[in-house]
């Protein structure tokens, strides 16, 4: 996926495009901490979505579903991380639900 797709939300387009040193530092940081996980790369692209939907991050869920698609998740599993969250965050996970069920179709 590229800065241009619309699956990147205007904000995160804004940042690298306008601040691309912070930009670079934090994309170093974020490759730093995947490397770091012991987590294989579905896991970790579906626990990511289950922290966007807690927090209610839903820009850059459109983004992250697709990860985790090419990841080999499902969109059962998709769903699934979405509402992992309900004990804990609450119904407000829901909010993400929509935009993660429509961009799991989203080529």
């Amino acid at each position: 996926m590229t800065l241009q797709s619309p699956l990147v939300s205007n904000a995160f387009r804004t940042f690298m495009t306008e601040a691309p040193q912070h930009a670079q530092a934090w994309s170093g940081a974020v490759q730093g901490l995947a490397g770091a996980s012991s987590l294989d790369e579905k896991t970790r692209a579906l626990a990511y979505l289950a922290v966007l939907a807690a927090l209610r991050l839903d820009s850059g869920v459109p983004f992250h579903v697709q990860a985790a698609k090419q990841a080999g998740a499902t969109r059962d599993e998709v769903i699934s991380a979405v509402l992992v969250g309900l004990p804990a965050a609450g119904i407000a996970v829901t909010a993400c639900l929509p935009t993660a069920v429509q961009s799991f179709g989203v080529e």
